[in-house]
């Protein structure tokens, strides 16, 4: 924050522009896979989300590098992946008196998310330590 608040306002809108380039270049692929992906909605927000969680974790887990977390990480994934409609899923399935299975979306897509969020965390970390 220190940073943007001392670069000049040119230098710091130009470099605010590049980043938005850079999340959007993310953004498309994310969203056409998503758009691409079958099944039912309720299969395709757990598919997609644990995608997502998967390289997150590993994105995490890997050494700093700006412009791969703005392509990968919110551009990517941040449209590939949506909390939203995860959430709707679990409103219809709610509404129509099916509890179970909305808590067991729920709790699944919660579960395996955390899952491989920390196994893509963990590889990417030994992926490191051995380069």
């Amino acid at each position: 924050m220190a940073e943007r608040e001392s670069t000049p306002p040119r230098q710091q809108l130009r470099r605010e522009g590049e980043e938005l380039l850079w999340v959007a270049f993310g953004a498309v692929p994310g969203a056409l896979l998503r758009w691409q992906v079958g099944g039912s909605l309720a299969d395709q927000n757990v598919l997609v989300n644990v995608l997502g969680a998967a390289l997150l974790g590993w994105l995490a887990g890997r050494p700093a590098a700006p412009r791969r977390q703005l392509f990968l990480g919110i551009g990517f994934c941040g449209s590939l992946t949506t909390f939203s409609s995860w959430m709707l899923d679990a409103v219809h399935l709610i509404s129509g008196g099916h509890w179970g299975s909305a808590v067991g979306l729920i709790g699944i897509t919660l579960g395996i998310g955390l899952g491989v969020a920390w196994l893509g965390f963990w590889a990417a970390q030994r992926q490191s330590a051995s380069s």
